[in-house]
């Protein structure tokens, strides 16, 4: 999977990349991490951050063991990840034994598009927005299905007008609206060139960094977990962490 800089990203063809990996068992060698209280009247998982990368951290800033996922709006086994494990790591996060980031991998305009709306309502809404964007993947490409004279002359816009008209096509921001984002508050987000470039430079250093072969991909305390793309085959790794 190739890495995209800047406004190279919002222009680039409209072609999805591929997700997903392969999957290997773990072998839990662990010590158990012990649990820490959150602040009274405050859970770990309502406890969000932004990291200096642009990022959204959940959870015990102190924590022992720190989740990394990076993932792909657009990736059908980022969305199953998603409806299979939001959840119960929000319950190992309010632990306080675990945090959780979610690292935005963008692979296509779409995703970039997703990207800078679920940014939109801030830090304090990014997961439940995150999550909501994932339920809507399938209606999202119907639509863009049923729209595809209208997707393809998008490469003809300036490259920063993109975005916000994928959004309109894919139905993005009326969702968005339903949710809280209003249309002039989307609209600013999505014509926001300087956060588009700052994902996609964050996409092409954890390529560098890591050499991410596909979405999901998964780091436990900075160090990436070989061929775990579901839920299913992270849990061991966490047992593996002591969780």
């Amino acid at each position: 999977m190739k890495a995209f800089s800047g406004i190279a990203l919002i222009a680039l063809s409209l072609t999805l990349a591929a997700c997903g990996k392969n999957e290997e068992a773990a072998k839990p060698t662990g010590e158990a991490v012990a649990a820490v209280a959150a602040p009274a009247g405050t859970s770990w998982s309502d406890t969000i951050a932004e990291t200096p990368d642009g990022y959204f951290v959940m959870g015990n800033p102190s924590a022992k063991v720190k989740l990394i996922e990076y993932g792909s709006y657009t990736c059908s086994h980022c969305k199953d990840f998603s409806a299979e494990a939001s959840e119960e790591i929000k319950k190992i996060v309010d632990t306080g034994k675990m945090s959780f980031e979610f690292r935005t991998y963008l692979r296509d305009p779409i995703d970039l598009t997703t990207a800078l709306l679920a940014r939109c309502g801030g830090k304090d809404i990014f997961y439940p927005l995150s999550e909501q964007f994932f339920a809507n993947q399938s209606a999202m490409f119907e639509k863009v299905q049923g729209a595809q004279a209208a997707f393809q002359g998008v490469d003809k816009l300036p490259p920063a007008q993109r975005p916000g008209a994928i959004a309109q096509i894919a139905g993005l921001v009326e969702y968005a609206q339903q949710r809280g984002i209003s249309a002039d508050q989307a609209k600013v987000c999505l014509a926001d060139t300087a956060i588009a470039e700052k994902l996609a430079k964050n996409v092409e250093k954890a390529n560098n960094e890591y050499q991410i072969q596909g979405t999901p991909s998964f780091l436990i305390n900075g160090v990436l977990l070989d061929n775990v793309a579901s839920w299913s085959a992270l849990q061991p790794k966490l047992k593996e962490a002591g969780l």
